[in-house]
């Protein structure tokens, strides 16, 4: 798959998470449709799924065995990353620990990264 297919992928995996496990209803912002994703996000959202895949490349897709957890720290932290590379002073929610981020956001970062997983994986089976 494709970065841009990847960024893509992410996005999706983020807003089904989010309507998934957000209390209540989510900001417009949370939600917003690809096509009304602002670039730097899309960027980010690229460059987050190409480390994903690759960390789960290099492990021979053994990141089965990892906690739903360990995902989504991992999802998180690569997104922390970007936002410092897009922002000089990015929003604190933006570069929260794991700790301090909501419970929704930990299992849809999570979401994130199984989304990936299964992904991979279907496209390792057309190989």
């Amino acid at each position: 798959m494709a970065q841009a297919e990847g960024a893509r992928l992410f996005r999706e995996a983020w807003i089904a998470g989010v309507r998934r496990h957000f209390p209540g209803e989510p900001k417009a912002g949370y939600v917003t449709p690809w096509d009304d994703t602002p670039q730097w996000e899309r960027e980010a959202a690229g460059a987050v799924y190409a480390q994903v895949r690759q960390f789960i490349e290099l492990s021979d897709a053994r990141t089965d065995r990892l906690t739903r957890e360990q995902k989504g720290r991992f999802v998180a932290l690569c997104w922390t990353a970007q936002m410092f590379k897009h922002f000089d002073v990015p929003k604190s929610g933006y570069v929260a620990d794991w700790s301090d981020l909501p419970a929704w956001q930990r299992e849809t970062d999570a979401d994130i990264f199984e989304a990936i997983e299964k992904a991979t994986a279907r496209w390792e089976d057309r190989r």
